[in-house]
């Protein structure tokens, strides 16, 4: 009988979970160790932002959908992985030995990085439930007496769509409020230019978004790095094509969400020759860690190089439909392994990207990832938010069924009109 640990109950995790003990007999065990007990779908984040969303419909109390499973569920911290012994600690001082570990925790937020910056400072986040939920405290403040707004990523943040989201579907409330009108709106980021994305632009995503933004009156400073933020205050240098200052800008704001750039969690950073200086697990073509070959990892904590080398620090996205791809790999590769074959699975890691605009949205697609592509595909259109909307709702639905993968497969797209990405 083997055990196989899950370490981290998100978007990598829960399917992982769920596809593991699909593809397993009952001989073997298969346990998931989050830090929570829900799940909580991140993309609804900027909805709970501003009170579009409350948090007890955006997420899923995770125990009976895993005793329904056969899964067990530890929902505690884990706080130390020795690999070579294959172990883990928990918080409570418990240990699970493990034949098999996949690292799936998703990042540490890196708001130290920048004084001032975060929920612990002086700007707001949108990367957990929680801060969401704080952001939406304040938003609603702000509202009562309306002032400048600045949104967008630090130097070396590696997701930008929600930055974008949050944005434009700020610009879509204050509409609705008839208070846009009161509230000048600035975007900063350390994108080398507007719809980079961290992926070297998909397709006319430059010209897209550009769009966007001016037609929602939303001026933009790219190629910069969030040097400090104060009370009401936040200090930005605009960086040259060649990463030397250019300009330095002091932008006021009643009302500021800055992304933070992503490092790995403690426990998985501090074990030897895991991970890279940053802490993201390394990997090879099957999800496999070079290091340690019962160590498989998948989703955001994974180490993925740049797209390209830009004048400010930008880290490359893993969306949805590429994780979904790391863990079809991760369940086929233990399975093979455990049978006597060799793990020869290998994820596709493309790029999708459902945008939500609030009014509007935008739909990416870059296969491969990294450019030249065989397929770069963007759209925009009301369509895109009506999508995301239902897209929420169905995939809640499979986390509680356990019937997780593939979901962008069968309907993201389904509804962009495309038959498959493999």
């Amino acid at each position: 009988m083997a055990t196989v640990v899950v370490l981290g109950a998100g978007l990598g995790g829960i399917p992982t979970a769920y596809e593991v003990r699909s593809k397993l007999d009952v001989s073997h065990r298969v346990v998931m160790v989050g830090s929570s007990e829900f799940y909580e779908f991140t993309p609804s984040n900027p909805w709970v932002a501003v009170g579009w969303r409350k948090l007890e419909q955006t997420r899923v109390d995770m125990r009976r959908p895993f005793e329904r499973k056969g899964i067990e569920f530890v929902p505690e911290l884990a706080t130390h992985i020795d690999a070579p012994g294959r172990k883990l600690t928990l918080k409570s001082g418990k240990v699970i030995d493990y034949d098999y570990l996949v690292i799936a925790t998703g990042p540490k937020l890196a708001f130290e990085e920048v004084p001032g910056l975060g929920p612990e400072g002086f700007t707001q986040s949108i990367c957990t439930h929680d801060h969401a939920e704080r952001a939406w405290r304040a938003y609603e403040k702000f509202v009562a007496n309306p002032g400048p707004v600045v949104i967008g990523a630090a130097a070396g943040a590696s997701c930008f769509g929600p930055a974008y989201e949050m944005a434009m579907i700020l610009d879509a409330d204050l509409r609705k409020r008839r208070i846009r009108d009161k509230v000048p709106m600035t975007f900063v980021s350390s994108e080398p230019y507007i719809g980079h994305m961290g992926l070297g632009g998909v397709g006319d995503s430059k010209g897209l978004m550009e769009s966007e933004l001016r037609q929602r009156h939303i001026k933009w400073i790219t190629n910069a790095k969030v040097a400090e933020a104060q009370e009401g205050k936040l200090r930005v240098q605009e960086m040259d094509d060649e990463g030397k200052l250019r300009k330095e800008h002091e932008l006021p704001f009643k009302w500021a969400m800055i992304l933070p750039a992503f490092k790995g969690v403690d426990a998985v950073a501090a074990v030897p020759e895991l991970c890279n200086p940053r802490g993201f697990v390394i990997v090879d073509e099957h999800q496999r860690s070079r290091k340690y070959p019962s160590i498989f990892s998948a989703g955001v904590c994974i180490a993925i190089p740049p797209v390209e080398v830009t004048p400010v620090p930008t880290g490359a996205p893993k969306t949805g439909f590429m994780i979904e791809s790391m863990v079809s790999a991760i369940a086929e590769n233990i399975a093979a392994d455990l049978s006597g074959r060799p793990a020869e699975a290998r994820a596709t890691w493309n790029a999708l990207c459902l945008a939500d605009f609030g009014d509007s949205g935008a739909a990416f697609v870059a296969l491969p990832q990294i450019p030249p592509r065989n397929v770069t595909w963007a759209r925009q259109g009301y369509w895109v938010h009506v999508a995301k909307i239902a897209f929420e709702k169905y995939f809640l639905r499979k986390v509680r069924t356990g019937s997780i993968t593939p979901v962008y497969e069968k309907y993201v797209l389904k509804i962009m009109g495309l038959h498959s990405l493999k």
